[in-house]
């Protein structure tokens, strides 16, 4: 029970600190008249991660300026906070509010105790390299890494260089930030906290997805059954333990999208204050993980398909862009040079260290490629994507392990296929298109969820477009799933079962239930243990409690959300 209780004491410290700038920032927009859930909740994700760059560049700047900034934001907080609730603010809004935060909570603590419910808590960041997928690199402690040199020395003397010859400027900043603004708030030398907080910081999504799909009008079923189908995919599982910073840009891609692909955009995009809002979102996904480019560009083009916002929109957007964007590229360019290696590496297909620039690595890959070589490398990320022949692969391994009766080697296939390729880790959920389509032949009417599921589908469809030519290609650099942005498996999942709800309601209630069902049985159980760990049963009490409070929170109908087309009224 001593490792639960840890466990759950770290998990509370973890995400009290990383809600109160999100809680101070919605109650006063809220205040200030902004009604709308949508629009407050992409608030308080946008001041979370302001204030991780505030730490991370406070401490740059001097150590001393950073911890002072560590310690004076959670107090300013709690001081704006009690102010704010002294306030007649609407108590309706504010259950609303407190819905999605619970929700994240509960999320968060199901899937940190699900992750030690084969122990690990005394070696965390390395039970978290195997305990859902197979041997992972150590990428999940970089953000510790740095954090502690940063924490220590700010921008006195260079910083040190993590195992594999990576630099302090080869991997965007935030994740970093967010373990600085807490590094002050108790801490140790296993790594627990720096696990913890990054579970908190990955399952940031609910926070953004609740706000896509309020923003939608989604019903309460759907929303249901959408929020516990993701929470149970793989990609959630695996991505939210493994605490590598790629499921964090997804929360605010979902927040995006939430103020792009409804009918929030037809007032947004004549509001100035949300272009500074959208150019935040964009820019803090930029600042996890330089893989949201592919999915900021589905969402730019989805944006002015429906409709181009005003001049004075772009310039406030770019300006804040920019400001949020231009010191680190300055820090990649002056303080830690070159800064360029996974571009060179996912846009090159260049792995190996050189003295090259991006552009002329760039341009001699394609150059030594040739265009017969180049549509070969594009054709290989598109097959990657879709599952092809590296599917069939692991789809022989699954079948050789259960002719065998080894259902941990299956099993561990089985798992390898969903973390690589895009469209097979839909897994049961591929049906979802099919019925779709046999629907609309049919004339199926119009709803809430028919739409948002295919405005979802269009930009994954974009987002994968993208993706596969953008990326080089070939065997150094392939289109697996966690090469890209994490944030269109999301809305794959979230396509497939809105639109399953539309258009066969009660079907989907209980095809989206065994999915989640047959999910949550392939990731529970530990293939690769850690030597000296065992199963735990008040582990596994926790997860089980908090996964049932997160399923009844998600299909609780609740208060109305307020819906508001502008920033305020």
């Amino acid at each position: 029970m001593g490792d639960a209780a840890t466990l759950l004491a770290v998990l509370a410290l973890h995400l009290a600190l990383t809600a109160l700038p999100l809680l101070a920032a919605m109650l006063l927009a809220a205040r200030l008249g902004l009604r709308s859930v949508p629009l407050l909740l992409a608030t308080g994700l946008v001041a979370t991660g302001l204030v991780a760059m505030l730490a991370f560049w406070g401490y740059y700047a001097t150590p001393l300026l950073g911890k002072s900034v560590s310690y004076l934001v959670p107090l300013a907080s709690l001081a704006l906070i009690a102010d704010s609730l002294r306030g007649r603010l609407d108590r309706e809004l504010l259950a609303a509010l407190a819905t999605p935060l619970a929700l994240w909570a509960l999320g968060s603590a199901f899937l940190a105790f699900l992750g030690f419910f084969h122990g690990g808590a005394a070696e965390p960041l390395q039970m978290a390299a195997t305990r859902f997928s197979g041997v992972l690199p150590p990428d999940n402690m970089i953000p510790g890494y740095f954090a502690e040199w940063f924490y220590e020395f700010g921008h006195h003397g260079p910083p040190p260089v993590f195992p594999g010859e990576w630099l302090s400027s080869d991997r965007p900043p935030l994740q970093i930030g967010y373990v600085l603004s807490q590094r002050g708030f108790g801490w140790d030398t296993t790594g627990l906290h720096v696990q913890t907080l990054g579970i908190v910081l990955q399952q940031l999504w609910i926070v953004g997805l609740w706000a896509l799909l309020a923003a939608a009008r989604i019903g309460r079923v759907a929303r249901g059954l959408t929020l516990v189908a993701v929470l149970l995919s793989g990609v959630a599982i695996v991505n939210g333990f493994f605490v590598w910073p790629k499921l964090l840009p997804a929360a605010f891609l979902l927040a995006a999208a939430a103020l792009i692909a409804t009918p929030l955009w037809s007032g947004l995009r004549r509001d100035w204050r949300a272009g500074a809002l959208l150019a935040a979102l964009f820019a803090l996904a930029l600042l996890a993980h330089g893989a949201s480019i592919f999915g900021v560009i589905p969402l730019a083009v989805l944006a002015l398909a429906r409709g181009a916002p005003s001049r004075r929109w772009i310039v406030v957007g770019v300006l804040v862009g920019i400001a949020l964007l231009a010191p680190w590229s300055a820090y990649q360019k002056y303080a830690d040079p070159p800064g360029n290696r996974l571009v060179k590496w996912m846009l090159a297909g260049v792995p190996a260290l050189d003295e090259r620039g991006a552009g002329e690595a760039i341009a001699d890959s394609y150059r030594e490629s040739g265009l017969g070589g180049t549509l070969g490398n594009k054709w290989d990320n598109f097959v990657t994507i879709g599952g092809g022949s590296p599917a069939i692969e692991r789809l022989d391994a699954v079948a050789d392990g259960l002719g065998d009766g080894d259902l941990g080697a299956a099993a561990g296939s089985l798992r390898a296929l969903f973390f690589f390729q895009l469209l097979p880790s839909l897994g049961l959920l591929l049906l979802a298109p099919v019925a779709m389509a046999v629907a609309r032949a049919r004339g199926r009417p119009d709803s809430p969820e028919w739409r948002l599921s295919l405005i979802c589908w269009a930009l994954v469809l974009i987002g994968c477009l993208a993706w596969a030519l953008v990326l080089f290609g070939g065997p150094q650099s392939n289109a697996s799933v966690h090469v890209g942005s994490l944030l269109l498996p999301l809305l794959a999942i979230c396509a497939a079962v809105t639109g399953l709800r539309a258009v066969a309601p009660r079907f989907a209630l209980w095809y989206v239930g065994i999915a989640a069902a047959l999910s949550l049985a392939l990731y529970t159980p530990a293939l690769e243990p850690l030597q000296g760990t065992a199963y735990s049963a008040p582990m596994a009490l926790f997860a089980a409690v908090f996964l049932a409070a997160y399923v009844v929170v998600a299909f609780r109908t609740g208060p109305a959300s307020a819906d508001a087309n502008t920033l305020a009224r």
